[in-house]
């Protein structure tokens, strides 16, 4: 690791702007937003997929209040929210002399909050188109074979609908790594952060941020690669040999006369 070290100082000896002290700070910057970005996910998944099958519900007074909050958080900007959550948390009477003020205070559970809330209200729209879009044929298949309507739902609606939302979920991952941008608002040293330290102590605003821009790019591409993988994975049956083999089974069908009125 040492000698890692050394030889990429000696690389970097002649570089003014990118040397081992501004690299850290890219780097801190890169593990603040994957970790922020990571979690905001994972938590606003968790919390989608309850929300997404209460959005469906026949009761008003279970859909309406996931259909406002959803409206709300989609139809305002991040931004926003971020600053209400961020500086509003202070005008709680009484929040100070608690507990939660030792994590409030510091800029990056405000901005998980922030970042949760909003991925969790598009997740859950995305979850409820897919839900709602399950085949009649698959539920009719379930209830024939007697299943409850949970064990329908864990078993033949959620997998089902899991498949159909994964590109425009996909999507999402990244846009919500194109939003942790605006996190360094916030104080934050996130990737953005990173860059305009670097900008204002070098005045170079061309290298931090071309910088920073191709680091977004890579971790775009890695999220694009695992989601075609899972796409591949999980929509094989959708894909091109699948067609390809259900158009040579039709044709044997209609050369044996399987299909009436065949040219």
């Amino acid at each position: 690791m040492d000698a890692l070290m050394s030889r990429l100082e000696t690389l970097l000896a002649d570089n003014s702007i990118f040397t081992l002290q501004t690299l850290g700070y890219y780097g801190e910057g890169l593990v603040t937003t994957v970790q922020l970005v990571f979690l905001s996910l994972v938590i606003g998944l968790v919390l989608a997929i309850p929300l997404a099958i209460g959005r469906g519900s026949r009761h008003r007074w279970i859909s309406l209040p996931i259909f406002l909050y959803c409206y709300v958080f989609r139809g305002t900007p991040l931004l926003i929210q971020l600053y209400l959550i961020y500086y509003g948390v202070v005008f709680v009477e009484g929040i100070q002399d608690t507990w939660l003020w030792v994590l409030l205070e510091k800029p990056f559970v405000p901005a998980l909050a922030a970042f949760t809330l909003n991925t969790a209200a598009y997740t859950t729209e995305i979850f409820r188109g897919a839900i709602k879009s399950t085949p009649r044929g698959e539920i009719e298949a379930a209830r024939a074979y007697g299943m409850t309507q949970r064990l329908m739902l864990r078993r033949i609606v959620l997998p089902s609908a899991f498949r159909r939302a994964l590109p425009a979920y996909g999507n999402e991952v990244i846009f919500m790594l194109h939003a942790s941008a605006i996190a360094s608002v916030l104080t934050l040293m996130d990737l953005t952060g990173a860059a305009r330290f670097v900008y204002a102590r070098f005045y170079a605003p061309f290298d931090a941020f071309l910088f920073v821009a191709a680091i977004y790019l890579c971790l775009t591409f890695a999220i694009l690669y695992f989601f075609r993988y899972l796409e591949k994975r999980l929509l094989v049956h959708l894909g091109t040999q699948g067609g390809h083999t259900r158009a040579r089974h039709t044709r044997g069908l209609m050369r044996k006369g399987g299909i009436k009125g065949a040219s």
